[in-house]
């Protein structure tokens, strides 16, 4: 049986429009399984908030008590700003700046210690793979993913694997265990977008990136899918997989140019549930709710070996039709997006690009 972990703390409307993260995410998602009849008592789990203590597990006591300090002031003095980058580069202080991160680590924490013996977790609040040691980035506050993989390695495991597969490079994470070989680390994102690292492969450090083109498509990532990165996980023979799926390599993100449907998503949580005894399944990038929630209720979906309809039931249709969305697309939003969970598939040429990548 999958756990599900989640939180009433991401339903606090912290980010303002025009930030991408002034929409319903998580707890959509989480509000979608639940009107599928996906979601049952039993299989739910709060997210603790993780303390000082597991937090300064990775990051530097400084920078959290930065974070904390900038949540009770809703403030931080100008050269802890410049330092820390809390309240720069589009990560806002807002009024839980450091109590939602520090549950979103707990979630993940929590994750790693549900499956210490096996089994599967879904933590969609989870996933700020941005996050450095002492510094605020790419919206992201806290390392929740370094925090739960070494949560595993305390453990006593000493193989795991962690694909992400949001639009963005995963640079906090590959930093966070480059020179531990008991952590193997996959990212496929687009290529030249922020934070425009990861363009290359790094086998010594088992850190293999795939940065694809704009317009990547469902045959192209079926194709690298296959032949490189499910390679290189069965190779490392991981005892724990972390997945971070994101939704923002989705077509409909506004925040990337690839076009991907969630069909490729569900197919490599899917795949990797079978690689190992242990896998948590977190949440990551993406800014249109609409195609988040879809994509992450029909992981959970697949996690469970659930079914999913063509057609919404009326319930779950209209809590996707409640959705707050700020953008053009938010005001007249395509039908599939309000009816159905899964996209159209997105089939194409497999480019040179792609043709042309190191495969293993």
């Amino acid at each position: 049986m999958a756990l599900f972990i989640g939180s009433d703390i991401y339903r606090l409307p912290v980010f303002a429009p025009p930030h991408p993260l002034a929409i319903p995410r998580a707890a959509l998602a989480e509000d979608l399984c639940r009107a599928m009849g996906w979601l049952p008592d039993v299989q739910y789990r709060t997210s603790p908030m993780a303390d000082i203590g597991d937090l300064t597990a990775f990051h530097e006591p400084d920078y959290i008590a930065a974070l904390i300090e900038a949540e009770a002031t809703q403030t931080l003095p100008p050269d802890a700003r410049a330092l820390y980058r809390i309240g720069a580069d589009s990560n806002p202080i807002h009024p839980a700046v450091f109590r939602r991160p520090a549950t979103s680590a707990g979630g993940v924490m929590l994750a790693a210690r549900l499956t210490a013996q096996g089994g599967i977790v879904h933590a969609p609040g989870g996933g700020n793979h941005h996050g450095q040691k002492a510094r605020a980035s790419g919206f992201c506050f806290v390392n929740d993913i370094a925090l739960g993989i070494s949560t595993w390695l305390a453990q006593g495991l000493t193989r795991i694997a962690y694909l992400d597969l949001d639009a963005h490079h995963g640079d906090g994470v590959e930093t966070a265990f480059a020179d531990d070989p008991r952590v193997l680390t996959i990212s496929l994102h687009e290529a030249g977008r922020w934070p425009r690292t990861g363009t290359q492969h790094h086998p010594a450090q088992s850190i293999y990136n795939f940065p694809v083109p704009a317009a990547f498509n469902d045959s192209e990532f079926a194709y690298l899918f296959d032949r490189a990165i499910l390679p290189l996980i069965i190779a490392h023979e991981p005892q724990a997989i972390m997945l971070l799926p994101g939704a923002d390599a989705l077509a409909d993100d506004p925040m990337a140019r690839l076009a991907l449907s969630n069909n490729c998503l569900l197919d490599a949580a899917g795949a990797l549930k079978k690689l190992a005894p242990r896998l948590v399944v977190l949440g990551g990038g993406g800014y249109n709710p609409y195609s988040l929630a879809r994509a992450w209720a029909c992981i959970w979906a697949t996690l469970n070996d659930i079914p999913i309809p063509a057609t919404l039931p009326q319930q779950a249709a209209d809590t996707l039709a409640g959705v707050a969305y700020f953008r053009a697309a938010g005001r007249t939003p395509p039908a599939h997006w309000l009816t159905s969970l899964r996209d159209s598939p997105n089939p194409g040429p497999v480019r040179p690009e792609i043709l042309s990548m190191e495969i293993f």
